[in-house]
């Protein structure tokens, strides 16, 4: 899962009753789990401390994947790489994105089996392979 999905929820925006109802439909399919960088990203929420992440994570039976194995670190750096050289073909500069974005859709596409997002275009692009929902 991506950090704006829980960000979404917790500020209310519009989306929010839509998203509610994707995690409870993905609880319906099995696990849902968020990996460290998401984790980490969603501690400096606005209306988060530690202690409501940690809360809410147990309340929503969603779980926290701390450990990352290497295949996943190597898949989001092939990516990344992928990325770099792509942008700066189109001369579009240095890179814009941020490499937490990769880690999250490498863990998803090896570790999970699909990810939730509400920035599937960004996703699809340099993960065509990863399920989005």
């Amino acid at each position: 899962m991506d950090t704006n999905i829980l960000s979404a929820l917790w500020s209310s925006e519009p989306l929010a009753s839509q998203v509610a109802a994707q995690l409870a439909e993905a609880h319906a399919r099995g696990g849902v789990v968020i990996c460290a960088p998401v984790y980490v990203e969603l501690l400096a929420h606005p209306s988060a401390s530690q202690r409501f992440v940690d809360e809410f994570l147990a309340e929503t039976g969603i779980s926290v994947e701390f450990e990352i194995e290497e295949s996943v670190w190597r898949h989001a750096g092939k990516s990344f790489v992928a990325y770099a050289q792509r942008r700066r073909r189109s001369t579009g500069g240095a890179a814009k994105r941020l490499l937490v974005d990769f880690l999250v859709a490498a863990h998803a596409q090896l570790r999970a089996d699909r990810l939730m997002t509400l920035d599937a275009d960004r996703y699809r692009r340099d993960f065509p392979q990863l399920r989005i929902a």
